[in-house]
């Protein structure tokens, strides 16, 4: 009997030991679920971080101010004003002489025939922007031509007719002006020649002025 008894206590033994051990259950050992994080940025376990002193640098657009300044334009719209440079240098009548030379013959075929010079030329050395000008006493009825020329050295001579009384503040409108390139420059070449309308007489301003170059340059008035 007693050994009947110890080999079911053995038994008794080895089924409990057999149930307390059971199935083993695997332990989770996975690793968790990458988080993405911004460029610069990295995971701490809990959320994003950026490095110490790396913190992104706000972008701020540059704004382009648009231009409010209008150019201001002397005078009445459409109509051209004058704009005269310092004043040329004049020349005495003796050194005048060798650009007034070169009036008569341009005149001779620029001016209406049989027309005759009114007052004394306009005769300068001139740097370039530079310009001279003269008072002219203008007739009724009467037709007037303006020619002008320079040495070759001044590649452009400007000349241009304004009223000789001008509102003041503001720069006189250019009544003629010649349009041509070189070292001559005519105003009212025949037969469109400069008339003066008014029934009675007046001045006007003859401006000579060089645009381009430099040297000596004269000018003349013609009335027929």
């Amino acid at each position: 009997m007693a050994g009947t008894k110890l080999v079911l206590c053995g038994l008794v033994a080895l089924s409990a030991l057999s149930g307390c051990g059971g199935d083993d259950k695997q332990a989770v050992t996975g690793q968790p679920t990458a988080t993405q994080c911004a460029p610069g940025q990295y995971f701490d376990g809990r959320t994003c971080q950026s490095p110490a002193g790396t913190a992104p640098a706000a972008t701020t657009p540059v704004a382009t101010a648009p231009a409010t300044g209008v150019p201001a334009i002397p005078g009445l719209p459409g109509v051209a004003t004058t704009s005269t440079g310092p004043a040329a240098t004049p020349l005495d009548p003796a050194t005048a002489q060798v650009v007034t030379s070169l009036i008569a013959p341009l005149a001779a075929t620029a001016a209406a025939p049989g027309a005759k010079p009114v007052g004394a030329a306009i005769a300068g050395n001139f740097a370039q922007g530079q310009s001279l000008e003269q008072t002219v006493q203008m007739n009724p009825g009467k037709c007037y031509t303006i020619v002008g020329a320079g040495v070759p050295t001044i590649t452009n001579l400007d000349i241009q007719l304004v009223p000789s009384i001008a509102i003041p503040g503001m720069p006189a409108a250019v009544v003629a002006a010649d349009s041509s390139q070189g070292a001559t420059a005519i105003v009212g070449q025949q037969p469109n020649c400069y008339k003066w309308a008014l029934p009675m007489g007046g001045t006007m301003k003859v401006v000579v002025s060089v645009s381009g170059g430099q040297g000596m340059a004269a000018a003349q008035v013609f009335e027929k």
